[in-house]
């Protein structure tokens, strides 16, 4: 597995009963999490001290309990700052467990000492965008929502990088691809954690499980001749570690050699010293880096 363990201002406290106990800075949320199918006596020191708690619904969807809990806060990592808040699904604005993967491909940049371009698709609040940026590439930040890209803009100003080489771009991922291919662009590195299911700015359907290979496949003609890194990430319990290394090991290794791998990511639990399966990523890298 491949752990998160460098963040300062993020812990996963412990698991049990289908939650997770986190502290973001200063405060500590109570989320429910499919993995944590065990369960474990809850300490009352430890698990009474929460300012907020997700209730998941018996039908679907869930909602918010708020004890003590500001509409929104940050938090830092290695140099970046994040805004976060309680939104629709559980979900605050960021997944910690990605840290492992923006220290990845953040030496690979540094050590690149060239120009490095850098495509981010379904790009979220921008975690990845900033943790290439912050490393010296200029990166082109790609997601159908319009919301979104305005959340990852605030996190770069309040990361400092508000001048950074960044285009920000509110795009159906497929088809934004399919014209830089038809305009000749190319990138040193892209990135992309596409969901398992969405709908783009005009409603297009995207479906992870019937449409991440052809389009793994449609992005490796987008790497330039001599590229960095290809990283995909999935969240979906149907891509096991080794279906995402086989499609890109098929495609862009195919292509350009060197080396595939990929690992379940997680995050370390304090209390138990054990990781929490938090998804799954598949990279690529050259063989010579």
């Amino acid at each position: 597995m491949w752990v998160a363990d460098g963040w300062k201002d993020y812990e996963v406290i412990d698991c049990s009963d289908g939650e997770k106990l986190e502290r973001w800075g200063e405060y500590v949320l109570l989320r429910p999490d499919p993995q944590v199918i065990w369960s474990t006596p809850k300490e009352t020191p430890v698990w009474g001290k929460i300012n907020a708690r997700y209730h998941r619904s018996k039908s679907g969807g869930g909602e918010w309990e708020f004890i003590n809990l500001p509409k929104q806060w940050q938090i830092g990592y290695k140099g970046l700052r994040f805004n976060l808040k309680p939104f629709a699904f559980k979900h605050t604005g960021l997944f910690p467990e990605q840290a492992v993967n923006w220290d990845w491909f953040g030496n690979i940049i540094k050590r690149a000492d060239r120009t490095v371009k850098i495509l981010n698709l379904f790009a979220y609040t921008g975690g990845a965008t900033l943790a290439a940026a912050l490393a010296g590439a200029s990166v082109t930040h790609v997601d159908a929502s319009k919301g979104m890209v305005s959340w990852a803009k605030e996190n770069a100003i309040s990361s400092g990088l508000g001048d950074a080489p960044i285009r920000w771009l509110v795009d159906d991922c497929v088809k934004f691809v399919e014209r830089e291919i038809r305009r000749g662009n190319k990138y040193d590195g892209i990135i992309m954690d596409p969901p398992s299911y969405g709908r783009g700015p005009k409603g297009e359907i995207w479906k992870l499980e019937e449409r991440v290979y052809p389009f793994i496949e449609l992005c490796s003609e987008l790497l330039a001749d001599e590229p960095l890194f290809f990283l995909v990430n999935s969240y979906t319990t149907g891509l096991a570690p080794a279906v995402l290394n086989y499609m890109i090991a098929s495609t862009v290794g195919k292509k350009f050699g060197g080396k595939t791998e990929a690992s379940e990511i997680g995050l370390p639990v304090t209390k138990t010293g054990l990781y929490l399966p938090c998804g799954a990523s598949g990279r690529w890298i050259d063989k010579e880096l």
